[in-house]
C-alpha cells in the first residue's frame, strides 16, 4: 500500500506533528471526502505501507522527523513544489532561498532518487509568460543540479471553485490570465516545453507531465505518474502489487494510494488551487484540527 500525504493538504507544512503521531500510533481514520460519515481505519505500520510519498511546498517541519520514520522502516518520497510566484500568486510560501535550502536538506536525509521537484502549476499571464517561466526554472535547476534528477510539470488548470479567486487577482492586480492549452497558445506551449527540458537536461534531471491530456513526447518531455510505480520499484528495490488509481482523473498515470488529507485544510491560500473552496472553510477545518487525534480534522 502506498499512502499519500497528501493531494488535498500540506501535511509537511501544516500537519506534520499530527502526521507523526498517527505514525506512532499505527494506523489513522479516513475520511470520505464526500460523505464525512464514511469512515474507515488505515494502518500505518511498515508491514502495509510500501512507502509514504509526501507533497509539499514547504516540509521543513517534517524534516526532523524523517530520521525516526526511516528508522522504523518507512520509505519516504517528497514531491517538493518549488515556485517563484509574485505574492499575490503564492501568498504563505517562505522565500524561495529558504525552500531551495529545505530540498536539499531533505534530500540529503532521504536521497537524490527519493526527491521529485515539482514546477507547477505553470500559471500563463501576461507577467508570467514563457521568458518568465524559462528564467525562474534554470534559475531553480541550477541550485538543484545535484540534488534531485526527476522534475514534474502541469499547467493551470481553471476550476469552476478557482475561476472567481482568479478573476478577482485581475481586477485588482492587473493580470491577464491565459490556458497554455488554447490552439492561439500552442506557440508559446512549445517554446516554454522545448526551453524546460533542454534547461533540465542541462543540469542532469528528466521533466514529465502531471494529469495533461497534452503530448510533449517531441520536445523530450512524455507523459509521468507522481504516485509512479516504477519509480516506487527503483527505489524499493522490488517489486509491489498495484493498479492505476481509478479515482483520479483518466490522464493521471498514478498508481492506487490511500491518501491522509482532507479538503479545505490548506491555508497557504493560493488562488489557483483545487483543494480548498475559501479561506473561511480553511480557518474553521483548522480549529477543529486536533494532533493528537486519529482524524486530521475532528473527531
Amino acid at each position: 500500500m502506498i499512502i499519500s500525504a497528501s493531494r488535498r493538504t500540506d501535511i509537511p507544512a501544516f500537519y506534520a506533528e499530527w502526521f507523526m503521531n498517527r505514525i506512532r500510533a499505527g494506523y489513522f481514520m479516513k475520511v470520505n471526502p464526500y460523505n464525512r460519515k464514511q469512515t474507515k481505519q488505515i494502518s500505518l505500520t511498515p508491514n502495509d505501507v510500501d512507502a509514504i510519498v509526501f507533497w509539499s511546498k514547504n516540509p521543513r517541519p517534517v524534516l526532523r522527523h524523517l530520521p525516526e520514520l526511516m528508522e522504523m522502516g518507512h520509505t519516504p518520497l517528497m514531491h517538493y513544489t518549488l515556485n517563484d510566484y509574485p505574492e499575490e500568486l503564492e501568498p504563505g510560501v517562505p522565500s524561495l532561498s529558504y525552500r531551495i535550502n529545505t530540498f536539499q536538506r531533505i534530500s540529503e536525509r532521504i536521497g537524490t532518487e527519493q526527491m521529485v521537484w515539482r514546477y507547477d502549476p505553470i500559471i500563463l499571464s501576461d507577467k508570467t509568460d514563457v521568458d518568465y517561466h524559462l528564467d525562474v526554472f534554470g534559475d531553480v535547476a541550477h541550485v538543484l543540479k545535484g540534488w534531485t534528477s526527476r522534475v514534474t510539470i502541469s499547467f493551470m488548470d481553471f476550476y469552476a471553485k478557482t475561476k472567481g479567486r482568479l478573476s478577482r487577482i485581475e481586477a485588482e492586480k492587473g493580470y491577464q490570465f491565459s490556458d497554455w492549452l488554447n490552439p492561439s497558445n500552442s506557440d508559446r506551449l512549445a517554446a516554454l516545453a522545448k526551453g524546460l527540458n533542454d534547461i533540465a537536461a542541462a543540469n542532469g534531471m528528466s521533466v514529465v507531465t502531471c494529469s495533461e491530456q497534452v503530448n510533449l513526447d517531441k520536445y523530450g518531455i512524455r507523459h509521468g505518474a507522481c504516485i509512479d510505480q516504477a519509480h516506487i520499484e527503483t527505489v524499493l528495490n522490488r517489486t509491489i502489487g498495484g493498479k492505476k488509481d481509478k479515482y483520479q482523473r483518466a490522464e493521471c498515470g498514478c498508481m492506487e494510494s490511500v491518501d491522509m488529507g482532507s479538503y479545505d485544510t490548506c491555508p497557504f491560500g493560493c488562488p489557483y488551487c483545487y483543494a480548498v473552496r475559501s479561506d473561511k472553510l480553511v480557518r474553521s477545518n483548522q480549529q477543529k484540527h486536533d494532533p493528537k487525534s486519529p482524524y486530521l480534522i475532528g473527531e
